[in-house]
């Protein structure tokens, strides 16, 4: 009898060892090597068994169409994906514990009420959905609820009957029992999401993925999962705002810049037409250390407050703290205007927040930052009515960004009154009929002058 030769993967990255490791030598994490058997193969091959009936065809003569897309309803939720639910295809959507994850996938479900949709709830029993949908205020005969883990099972009630739509929720409880693997582990998830994607390919019919996250952030199993789907979908909030933001990381039938922002309330996920006026809602005017920045996500423009907070260090290393912005380049910004700008910020402790709780990864936001803080350095508020776009240089000039145009429009719908860009933009933008005055600055000393004073 042959032996049977195991094999240790590591839980979290999904490294393949020959033998137990205390260390993952490819992520570094302590203990997390899992002993799994070899998937059986049920039907024996042989060498020049296989003979395939297909020929090459040349690419002029493939017939392009249009991907067939499903309105959900919610406009965020279908900018996000390009445009709707495309059929045939696999969706992964993850997000921190009690972020609204399931919640989400339930008002889509009831939304789409001419469509047969399956939701197979591998955590959560039929009450509990049944309550989340009283929640919700919607009822819908076209929603079926299968409580199941058993892939083999599962698989036989998809082939028994006619879904339109799939929901599992969520990958991390479904197993396959000939695995002698816990549920949960990377080779069951590798082996589920393999034969759902192609369930989703063979009959047509798309299917969400519902993944937890692991303390890091990032959607649990191995990288592996992620490129065996078709897009990846990001639920992102903080516990503490009721805003949730839906960013793809990776979307083969649309743009992976789109994000959509809902704000969520006892009766489900309600959608933020106008994102901008309700990031400024609470700003304060006349307080020093805060300016206005327009950053584009997607093809969306927002404005944006970012705060800063300067004070003299009680330490010997001054602090430098960001949140919603990347850290390194507000240390490029605070070295820009030391040097070219003739601050001193060595003995202080910056601080920067975006407020609202999102996050700014564009370098046209450089310009808004380095406003807000020389404004609370020298305790002088910035100009209430003006936002400011521009990426900052090393040399302290203030170079193009893109969709100026876009921007400026955006800030001249909520009633801002000047739009500070680079002087190499204003060419690329048309005078608003709203009055709008559009200054271009060429460095940052520039433009202090143009919004300090």
């Amino acid at each position: 009898m042959a032996k049977v030769i195991t094999k240790y993967v590591c839980q979290n990255c999904g490294y393949v060892s020959p033998r137990w490791t205390g260390k993952c030598p490819n992520c570094n994490e302590w203990n997390s090597f899992v002993e799994e058997a070899p998937v059986p193969t049920r039907v024996a091959r042989k060498s020049g068994s296989i003979a395939s009936k297909l020929e090459p065809v040349p690419l002029a003569q493939v017939n392009g169409h249009e991907e067939e897309r499903s309105v959900t309803g919610l406009s965020e939720f279908d900018r996000v994906l390009g445009g709707g639910i495309v059929a045939g295809s696999v969706i992964l959507l993850g997000g921190d514990p009690g972020i609204g994850k399931s919640t989400l996938m339930m008002q889509i479900a009831l939304m789409l009420k001419n469509k047969i949709v399956l939701y197979i709830t591998g955590e959560e029993s039929l009450q509990q959905i049944k309550l989340r949908a009283d929640r919700l205020g919607e009822h819908s005969d076209s929603v079926l609820l299968l409580p199941e883990t058993n892939l083999e099972l599962i698989t036989e009630i998809i082939e028994r009957g006619s879904p339109e739509l799939i929901v599992v929720d969520s990958i991390q409880t479904i197993f396959r029992p000939d695995l002698e693997s816990a549920p949960g582990s990377v080779g069951q998830v590798r082996e589920a999401t393999a034969l759902l994607t192609r369930i989703a390919k063979t009959r047509n019919i798309p299917i969400f993925l519902v993944g937890h996250v692991t303390k890091e952030g990032v959607i649990a199993g191995p990288r592996v999962i992620e490129h065996m789907v078709d897009t990846v979908l990001q639920f992102e909030g903080e516990r503490h705002y009721s805003y949730r933001i839906l960013r793809a990381t990776k979307n083969r039938f649309g743009s992976t810049n789109e994000i959509g922002i809902f704000e969520m309330h006892d009766n489900g996920m309600r959608e933020v037409k106008n994102p901008s006026e309700v990031f400024l809602s609470e700003r304060a005017y006349g307080t020093s250390g805060s300016a206005i920045v327009a950053s584009m996500e997607g093809t969306r423009p927002i404005l944006i407050e970012v705060q800063a907070l300067v004070t003299s260090t009680s330490y010997g290393l001054p602090q430098r703290t960001a949140t919603g912005f990347d850290l390194r380049r507000l240390q490029m910004l605070l070295a820009v205007l030391e040097k070219r700008g003739g601050l001193n910020l060595g003995s202080q402790d910056v601080f920067v927040n975006v407020a609202g709780g999102i996050r700014i990864d564009e370098p046209a936001a450089d310009l808004g930052v380095a406003i807000s803080i020389v404004s609370s350095l020298r305790d002088v508020p910035a100009d209430s009515q003006t936002v400011a776009v521009g990426e900052v240089g090393l040399g302290g000039e203030i170079r193009t960004v893109s969709h100026s145009e876009r921007r400026v429009q955006e800030a001249a719908k909520l009633g801002f009154k000047r739009v500070v860009v680079p002087k190499n933009n204003i060419k690329h933008v048309k005078q608003s009929k709203d009055g709008i005055e559009i200054i271009g600055v060429e460095s940052i000393n520039e433009a202090l002058k143009e919004l300090l004073g």
